[in-house]
């Protein structure tokens, strides 16, 4: 018998499983740590996995990570010929669609000055500058980059895109490599990162890449941790080279209670939650491609090991 083994949460454990049960019967769905006979399993999702768990299913196949990227996982412990697929789903691309948005329109119309007004009991309107004249770039070009540039046009910023290979957004400036870097941040009054965590990309967020921004441009982070150099972050914004900055990720999470962050009057800090998993829409997703695995067709999000995504 084929079988499918889930290690994630219960809740999504449950949900999944009446889904197998009534969009595909034929394959057994297994729990961990559950394994029963190991050899039947065909299909693994999980958000991390060991060498000794990849060692223990002889037949696995396919991999499939449970969130958006493949960064939490050591692809070098999965053999080669374990595909590697990430999740894509309806839910994850809204949710980041809407907080890109809503962390766009902070800095854009200065909620951190509006929240310390608050605070400090003061009535202290300030000047609109219309969004033609806030220039936004987006850091990633794929399924998720693509989706928030096309939101933010709505509203008439100038864009712009950055990534290592390029691509074609409408209305939307394109840079694309290493050397197009420098030019793509000097024009960018508020900077979004969606990047994938690879080598190449980590700690791009650190002060050589804050110093080549506009003085008082305004970051959002809603990559990964890895992408910031969390102590360039803090000494940019209190020299005024950055004005504010919205961070969904960081390094550690949770983070400590003594986090300089959490405290910080210039960073708008939340828990991870720019966009999540929706146990519902993401099992169909899976699905689809075990059956397209299953036909011999390429799956959606099967990951690219020379890339790491």
């Amino acid at each position: 018998m084929m079988a499918f083994l889930f290690k994630s949460s219960a809740e999504r454990g449950r949900i999944w499983s009446e889904a197998f049960a009534r969009l595909l019967p034929d394959m057994q769905f297994r729990t961990w740590p559950e394994v029963s006979d190991a050899a039947d399993i065909r299909y693994l999702a999980a958000w991390t996995v060991t060498r000794d768990l990849l060692e223990g299913l002889p037949n696995l196949e396919v991999l499939f990570s449970v969130g958006a990227g493949v960064d939490q996982l050591d692809l070098s412990q999965v053999p080669d010929h374990i595909q590697v697929v990430r999740m894509m789903e309806p839910g994850l691309t809204d949710g980041m669609v809407q907080y890109a948005t809503f962390a766009t329109l902070a800095l854009h119309r200065e909620m951190l000055d509006y929240r310390q007004a608050q605070a400090d009991h003061r009535w202290a309107p300030r000047h609109l500058l219309p969004a033609g004249q806030r220039r936004v770039g987006v850091m990633g070009l794929g399924t998720l980059g693509t989706a928030v540039l096309g939101a933010l046009r709505l509203f008439g910023f100038p864009l712009r895109g950055w990534s290592r290979s390029g691509g074609d957004v409408e209305g939307v400036e394109i840079f694309a490599g290493a050397d197009a870097l420098p030019a793509f941040l000097s024009g960018c009054d508020i900077l979004i990162c969606l990047l994938p965590l690879t080598d190449q990309t980590r700690g791009i967020l650190c002060r050589k890449s804050f110093d080549l921004l506009p003085r008082g441009a305004g970051i959002i982070n809603v990559g990964r941790g890895g992408h910031l150099m969390e102590h360039d972050l803090l000494s940019a914004l209190d020299c005024g080279q950055l004005s504010g900055a919205v961070i969904d990720v960081l390094n550690t999470e949770p983070a400590a209670a003594d986090h300089p962050f959490w405290s910080h009057p210039r960073i708008l800090l939340t828990p991870h939650v720019a966009s999540q998993t929706r146990d519902d829409s993401s099992v169909e997703v899976l699905i689809a491609n075990i059956r397209r695995h299953q036909a011999g067709q390429p799956m959606q999000g099967q990951v690219d090991r020379s890339r790491g995504y």
